[in-house]
């Protein structure tokens, strides 16, 4: 992320490289933030007429690609070739090694290669790491989420509640672009300044502060069964919005860290963080839920879980409601 955010930068202050090839495996959020910026910032709206062109890979070859760069812009410093959907030349990429070796100064080239990985071996992708710009979207985890959301927040002007930024990710998942969107619709509707809070963000995303299943993890792990049969009793009242496969997805995470922490030598905060791949602020939490749940009872939870998640898929049921399923796994969870 933070790499990311420093070749933003770069752009931002003109300092710009023939070539840039972004790829996204799993996370393609920075691959289209990072093309804006260098939307935004190479060419002026008037150059654009005549010094942009945007294409697609399936649509172009990379001898076009190439035929392309090696024009000179008109009346501009520069001309920018963007290439989404570049994966789909995966095939053709050694015919590039040669403009690699000698681009054009005058063209910025833009590949976005998405939910592939390129082969580090290969000479294209070596001349591209000594050249020019290569960048490829690191692993992104749970636990770096809400860090990002707050940095974000920051930036615009803004601070956030650590629980409304944990919400967001248990609503939305690890999706940068989806976030970046809510995000986007609280900075049009709350004034800069504020600090989110939880009620903003159910006020204004439509996310439940109390009913929603962090919440609910937070409550098992405390053996809170009136907290915890509050919340399955509103997952049951709005099954579409709160679907069980999400849920029993959360719980098994859950439990795979508790027993991850159980077998930990070095129980230490933040050891157990780095291990169980979350924020220091919720170790604690694991801390106590662990002096709950010994591990072979965290072991046999597991198992529920996974049952469970299998009726609510239709195996060995029948017509069973996703409401009675949270009861009966919440009694087997928590007894």
């Amino acid at each position: 992320m933070k790499q990311a955010q420093a070749l933003i930068n770069s752009i931002k202050k003109r300092d710009f490289k023939p070539v840039y090839f972004l790829v996204g495996e799993r996370e393609t959020y920075f691959v289209d933030l990072i093309a804006e910026a260098l939307e935004q910032h190479v060419l002026t709206d008037d150059e654009k007429a005549f010094n942009q062109n945007i294409v697609y890979g399936k649509d172009v070859s990379i001898d076009e690609v190439i035929s392309l760069s090696k024009r000179f812009p008109m009346m501009a410093d520069y001309q920018l070739i963007i290439v989404r959907e570049a994966q789909s030349l995966s095939k053709q990429l050694a015919q590039l090694e040669a403009y690699l070796e000698q681009p054009q100064e005058s063209t910025i080239l833009v590949f976005c290669y998405k939910y592939k990985k390129l082969d580090a071996r290969k000479k294209v992708v070596k001349l591209l790491k000594k050249h020019h710009v290569y960048f490829e979207t690191p692993a992104i985890y749970d636990n770096q989420v809400p860090d990002w959301i707050s940095q974000t927040m920051t930036s615009a002007g803004y601070s956030i509640d650590h629980k409304a930024a944990v919400m967001l990710v248990e609503f939305l998942g690890v999706n940068l672009a989806h976030i970046s969107k809510e995000l986007e619709k609280l900075i049009m509707l709350i004034p800069k300044g504020h600090h989110i809070t939880p009620e903003i963000i159910e006020e204004n995303i439509g996310i439940s502060k109390d009913f929603n299943n962090f919440e609910l993890t937070k409550a098992i792990g405390l053996k809170n069964e009136p907290k915890a049969y509050q919340i399955i009793n509103y997952f049951a009242q709005n099954p579409k919005n709160n679907p069980l496969v999400v849920t029993t997805g959360q719980l098994f995470s859950y439990f795979q860290k508790l027993a991850k922490y159980h077998a930990l030598k070095d129980k230490s905060k933040m050891n157990a963080a780095k291990k169980l791949g979350i924020s220091p602020y919720f170790v604690s939490e694991y801390v106590a839920a662990a002096q709950k749940y010994p591990l072979k009872k965290v072991t046999r939870n597991l198992h529920h879980i996974k049952q469970i998640d299998l009726m609510g898929k239709g195996v060995d049921t029948y017509q069973t409601s996703q409401g009675d399923l949270l009861k009966e796994l919440m009694v087997k969870l928590m007894r």
